[in-house]
């Protein structure tokens, strides 16, 4: 019997292989019934590494989040956001100013814990009031542009939810620990980075209280409550009931190590965002400030919202709104935006870094065409914009409604230039169908022509307004000929302008990089001037080469000339500069000429910038 039972249970198993727990049972049975309990099957037991995971569930060989090592100050954080948003002066210097100070407090403080011994330093912290921010303003002004900037720029990770999908927790409904713990899963689990994250909640002003709700509101002052915690200091667990993931991993922990493993997140490091049109609270402030005899007596009511008003906000006037006093006291921080008019939206569009027409040039550089925009384009484009009262938002509604046709027809064409004009704007099929037919005509190439140098110019003189900045930032010196390479850069790989600017920096090291290679491989020892440097970056540029292979070309053809010089007059060492790659031949017949007339000094001045 035991014999065909045997048989039965192979055939069945024939086709697989049997996993871990049906082999313990199987072998578990065999050995019972041939040795009873005096054997049985034990599964392995893993010791966990002393430095996987610490006390407090963190992992110890994460990267941490380098807050010791923050010292950015409040100008040069303004001074980035200048680069990319236009307007709002004082939302920037604010903000600016703020978040640099949370993040230098920070670094101080973990600098005290370090220096004290009693942990009189951690005590004292105790009641600190976070720099949380409450934004107030328009649709598309950029609050949620502006924080993902500022988040970039800092290195921390940074998760954005919408307050209306969260509800008071127990109740169904988004938690808003959830969006701690997606703060984890943007630093790749890491829990040291994730703790000096950055998290913004935007439509904060719909969960203020409903008027004449009987009974608990536990999507709005519920949420409101659930959100102080967090927003001062609390301990947010990773593992939570309906997230099977964390249960499943929290059971194969404990079966290996035979803990239970702790992993929490906490929020006091963590600096919250909330922001909001809050529309209706300018009717709150007009009253009270009518109340103060300051102005806004006349009882008029306009369609549009007085935005202008918003800046007048105080705390009465949001807790009347129908936000809890406590919550109004973990936002100490409040900016108000302003209303971009048409001439901001037409600002927005120069901008070389603004994200909208650096994305309209890569949907057509992705079909090799090259687009310009010309100015009087521009204008008509933010015009419509400011028509829809939605801000930069109306902008990129705009611009896809006046190119969709020639994204459509242009791919399939020879067309590789495309000038937007005010005429294409304002009638794309009838500039469509002329497009087409005389592309190639002399006076739409030069027009186009003319569009890209004015181009060119105007970004080197967008960077030269902030050179100083800019060569901080990248270690380089900003003259002429780099604001052109910068410029090159830009257009070439379609970009805003600091990553030109890294790019630009990146290829200068290459070149040097490579240099120091070819000093030990070469016959000669060469080394590149900075106006040989740039040459080289130029070429390549125009080329499409990689840098480091155009700077071994380069010097591979100079080696047998040097050479000679170097048999001549045994000189080893050549400074070569930018004539040198322009013209090898007269450079080398200078060295020989100097050699053969036994010239002693041999050093060739640099050419000039």
């Amino acid at each position: 019997m035991e014999k065909s039972e045997m048989e039965s249970t192979e055939k069945k198993s024939a086709g697989r292989l049997p996993n871990q727990r049906e082999l313990e049972k199987e072998l578990g049975d065999y050995l019972s019934k041939k040795y009873g309990d005096r054997v049985k099957i034990i599964s392995p037991f893993v010791m966990p590494k002393k430095d996987a995971i610490d006390p407090d569930g963190k992992k110890s060989g994460s990267k941490g989040s380098d807050m010791d090592d923050f010292y950015m100050m409040p100008e040069e954080m303004e001074s980035y956001l200048d680069g990319f948003v236009v307007k709002q002066g004082q939302v920037k210097a604010v903000l600016g100013t703020k978040i640099c100070t949370h993040f230098n407090r920070i670094r101080f403080n973990h600098q005290m814990e370090s220096e004290s011994f009693s942990g009189a330093d951690k005590k004292s912290s105790v009641g600190m009031i976070k720099n949380n921010v409450l934004m107030i303003g328009p649709t598309g002004v950029g609050k949620t542009y502006i924080i993902k900037l500022i988040a970039q720029k800092l290195g921390v990770p940074f998760v954005k939810g919408d307050a209306t999908k969260f509800s008071e927790t127990g109740y169904v409904g988004g938690d808003v620990e959830d969006l701690i713990r997606d703060l984890v899963y943007e630093a790749d689990e890491n829990i040291d980075l994730a703790e000096n994250g950055i998290v913004y909640i935007d439509e904060i002003d719909k969960i203020s209280s409903s008027q004449n709700l009987i009974g608990h509101d536990i999507s709005r002052t519920g949420v409101q409550r659930a959100l102080l915690k967090p927003m001062e200091e609390t301990d947010v667990d990773l593992k939570v009931p309906h997230d099977p993931i964390s249960q499943i991993q929290a059971i194969e922990h404990y079966r290996r190590t035979g803990k239970k493993e702790k992993k929490v997140v906490n929020t006091k490091n963590i600096l919250f965002i909330m922001s909001g049109a809050f529309g209706d609270l300018t009717e709150i402030i007009k009253k009270r400030l009518q109340q103060q005899g300051i102005g806004f007596e006349a009882d008029v009511r306009p369609t549009e919202i007085p935005w202008e008003i918003l800046k007048e906000v105080r705390a009465q006037d949001l807790v009347e709104f129908g936000f809890e006093s406590e919550f109004v006291g973990r936002l100490p921080v409040v900016v108000v935006f302003d209303e971009l008019t048409k001439d901001d939206l037409f600002e927005i569009l120069k901008n070389p870094n603004n994200p909208i027409i650096i994305s309209k040039r890569m949907d057509f550089r992705a079909y090799g065409i090259d687009v310009k925009f010309e100015d009087d384009a521009l204008k008509r484009i933010a015009e419509l914009a400011a028509t829809e009262k939605t801000g930069a938002r109306g902008l990129v509604s705009a611009i896809e409604k006046a190119l969709i046709l020639f994204e459509t027809r242009l791919p399939s064409t020879d067309i590789k230039r495309f000038l937007v004009t005010r005429e294409v704007v304002d009638d794309p099929e009838r500039q469509l169908a002329q497009l087409l037919e005389k592309y190639n005509k002399q006076e739409w190439v030069d027009r186009f022509e003319k569009a890209r140098s004015l181009e060119m110019e105007e970004i080197k003189h967008y960077i030269a307004e902030r050179a100083e900045h800019f060569s901080h930032k990248s270690g380089l010196d900003l003259y002429d000929r780099r604001l052109d390479l910068i410029a090159r850069l830009y257009l070439r790989h379609v970009t805003d302008v600091d990553a030109a600017i890294e790019n630009l920096s990146a290829m200068y090291e290459q070149v040097q990089a490579e240099t120091d290679v070819l000093r030990e491989n070469l016959s000669v020892k060469i080394l590149f001037d900075d106006s040989a440097i740039d040459e080289i970056i130029h070429q390549a540029i125009d080329s499409g080469q990689k840098v480091r292979n155009l700077t071994f070309q380069l010097a591979k053809r100079l080696e047998y000339g040097l050479r000679l010089v170097k048999d001549r007059v045994g000189k080893e060492d050549f400074i070569i500069n930018r004539e040198a790659l322009i013209d090898m031949e007269s450079f080398i017949n200078d060295l020989m000429k100097k050699a053969y007339q036994n010239e002693p000094a041999l050093d060739e001045e640099k050419g000039e910038e």
